[in-house]
Parts: C-alpha cells; sequence; structure tokens
C-alpha cells in the first residue's frame, strides 16, 4: 500500500476496531495504536529532513522501490514510518510502499531481526529487484542501546519509557545519519 492507504487503513482501526480483530480483542494493541496516531502526526507536522539528508535523496535518480514493513501498534513505526517517509515524498524515483508485517505475504520472514520479526524494516531495491540496504528496527545507536537494556534484564515497560524519551530527544537526526551511511555505501 502506499502512505496514503496506510493512513486509511490506521485510521479505520482507530474509527473500526470491531473489523480488526487484533486490535478489538487485545486492548494494549488498540491503546499502543492510539498512541502511535498520535506520535506519527506529531512527526508528520514537525519532522524536516536536514539538508545532508534532502541532499542524499535528491542525488537518487535512479529508480527505486523501498519496501517498508510495519504495522500501526508498534512503537518504533510511530516515528520512524513518519521520518522516512517526509524523507522520501518528494522524489519521483523512489517508490515507497508499506507492507503490514502480520499480513501475507509475510515479506519480513525473509528480513528477521537476530531471529525474530522486529520491526519496521525498510529494506530498498534497484530497479531490477536487489536489495541495496536493509534498515531497521530502529537507528543503530538506538538498537545497541535496546540490546544493552535487554542484556542488562531491565524491565519492557522501563525499555519502552526509555525509547520513546531517546526518540523525541533525537529528533530524527539518528535515522537520517544511518540512511545516509547506507545510501553512500
Amino acid at each position: 500500500m502506499n502512505f496514503d492507504e496506510y493512513l486509511s487503513y490506521f485510521e479505520d482501526i482507530l474509527n473500526n476496531t470491531e473489523n480488526h480483530e487484533a486490535y478489538s480483542n487485545d486492548a494494549d494493541y488498540l491503546n499502543y495504536t492510539k498512541l502511535n496516531w498520535s506520535r506519527m502526526n506529531r512527526w508528520l507536522k514537525k519532522f524536516e529532513p536536514s539538508d545532508d539528508m534532502k541532499s542524499c535523496i535528491q542525488n537518487i535518480k535512479d529508480p527505486q522501490h523501498w519496501i517498508l514493513i510495519t504495522e500501526p501498534w508498534c512503537g518504533d513505526a510511530a516515528h520512524s514510518v513518519a521520518q522516512i517517509y517526509q524523507i522520501v515524498k518528494d522524489n519521483s524515483f523512489i517508490d515507497l510502499d508499506f507492507q503490514l508485517r502480520d499480513t501475507e505475504p509475510y515479506l519480513i520472514d525473509e528480513y528477521l531481526t537476530n531471529g525474530g520479526k522486529s520491526i519496521p524494516k525498510l529494506i530498498i531495491r534497484n530497479d531490477v529487484g536487489h536489495d541495496k540496504v536493509i534498515w531497521g528496527p530502529r537507528p543503530a545507536v538506538l538498537q545497541d542501546l535496546f540490546t544493552q537494556m535487554k542484556a542488562e534484564g531491565k524491565p519492557t515497560d522501563e525499555i519502552k519509557e526509555f525509547i520513546q524519551r531517546w526518540y523525541n530527544e533525537d529528533k530524527g537526526e539518528a535515522i537520517q545519519k544511518d540512511l545516509i551511511e547506507l545510501l553512500n555505501q
């Protein structure tokens, strides 16, 4: 789906929860989704790619297919999806496609993180379908912090709270740094 279709799907979950079994049967999923709708919309209003990021994206002159595997309930995706969209939306050479992790064709099974289906996951393919870049599920520096906190046995709620604060303080700088480095390889 494209970004507008993803937003419509997201909104439909909030407005017609009874039609979405995973959300109507799990209050936590629905609550995360409500929070994430707010977070994502805040980034859509406030996030502006850096000049370096804009220059990097403007230099893409060959067709690319960007696939973003995500789900509305995902806290990391609430930040990254909006930022990635804002980064690429004005380059006509980039086709940004949203795929749901928990819906066929289950592309996530080919892009596991340490054996898990962590999202969001960004796959950048050239015009003949070869993977050029794989990014995710979160900026590298945050992934390292997350791994460290898990190894230390920190409680899940403490980790989630830390991650949300980190995204707000980072303001999208780390994801841009990661993408610039990956795209320039």
